[in-house]
């Protein structure tokens, strides 16, 4: 017995995981935003049990600059991811990708903000993982990048080039479409 799913139910499970993952991406940068407002302007001690049980208390009794520092890249990665995944969401939501004719002007576009996204990501992931470090040569007890969701910085670089290769090659694709349509 063979199972085939088409592409429209593909599609289905793909829309479903996109809204998941983007709603778990919002509640995560919402509760980092959530909490470094509350440690700063409501309570201290809320550093030492920041968003996912993190530890910032060393950092927070160190200098407010860094923890406001480390704690805003965090949030500012994960809002990129948020965003990443609402384009997602919007590009399948919208019908805007159509399998009959893929290479269009708006695929283009979301392929391009996709890669440059990415690259933010990776700018950030990787300013946050030096920042860290330097933080952790002074002595200061850091908790992982992995804890703090800032880890992975040259893939989200690598996957940025990877998009604007696609995207260039969707240029491509889009002039010759564009050039068929003008001798039919």
């Amino acid at each position: 017995m063979e199972i085939k799913i088409s592409s429209k139910q593909m599609l289905m499970v793909l829309r479903i995981l996109c809204w998941i993952i983007f709603i778990g991406l919002c509640i995560e940068a919402g509760g980092i935003l959530f909490n470094l407002f509350y440690t700063l302007l409501y309570n201290p001690i809320g550093a030492g049990f920041f968003w996912n049980q993190i530890d910032f208390s060393s950092l927070y009794q160190f200098d407010k600059g860094h923890f406001i520092v480390v704690t805003s890249i965090m949030s500012i990665v994960s809002i990129l991811k948020a965003l990443m995944f609402y384009l997602i969401i919007r590009i399948i939501e919208n019908k805007e990708l159509s399998i009959t004719s893929p290479f269009n002007h708006s695929v283009r576009k979301f392929i391009l903000l996709e890669a440059f996204i990415s690259f933010g990501i990776g700018f950030f992931s990787n300013y946050g993982l030096n920042y860290t470090e330097w933080l952790a040569n002074q002595n200061i007890k850091m908790p992982t990048i992995h804890l703090l969701k800032i880890a992975g910085g040259d893939v989200w670089l690598f996957m940025g080039v990877i998009l604007f290769v696609i995207a260039f090659i969707f240029k491509r694709g889009i002039e010759l479409q564009e050039e068929l349509d003008l001798t039919v």
